[in-house]
């Protein structure tokens, strides 16, 4: 296994982790609760979380806006318990690829929807610092729009 690869996948791992921390904090109502009328709700944030490691898996390689808008529409996460289990299942599937990548296999570069080329190193890159910002969001509304005290070690 690549160092790097087992790095990154391990603060992905970190992440998410303590996101389903804060999921386990969630009531039904807190999850209808947004910061503004044109912005997420928590529910909302929490759907997109749970598909980031997949969906981003598949931008990766190269699935294309209209693939990507199939994808996003077959997601139906009904509660907290689906949303943990998709969080962990979509992980899980990041993983298993990314750990079987030879090295020339992450020098590859692919090219997004909308035009962004990476390699797939670099995607993974960017998988970390999309989750750590949604992680980050949804602590901010938890704790600011619910007025939740999460007793939560968001690093290790």
């Amino acid at each position: 296994m690549n160092t790097y690869i087992g790095s990154a996948l391990n603060q992905i791992e970190i992440a998410l982790k303590t996101t389903i921390e804060m999921v386990e904090t969630i009531e039904e109502a807190d999850s209808q609760q947004r910061p503004d009328d044109n912005k997420r709700s928590i529910g909302e944030l929490l759907e997109h979380i749970a598909v980031i490691c997949k969906a981003d898996l598949l931008i990766s390689n190269g699935a294309t806006q209209k693939e990507m808008d199939e994808y996003y529409s077959s997601v139906a996460l009904l509660n907290m318990q689906d949303i943990k289990n998709a969080i962990a299942d979509n992980y899980k599937t990041l993983k298993d690829i990314y750990m079987n990548l030879t090295e020339i296999e992450l020098q590859e570069r692919t090219t997004s929807y909308w035009g962004v080329t990476y390699s797939r190193y670099e995607w993974l890159l960017e998988i970390v610092a999309h989750i750590y910002h949604h992680r980050a969001q949804l602590h901010t509304l938890l704790v600011y729009c619910c007025g939740k005290d999460l007793n939560i070690s968001l690093f290790e």
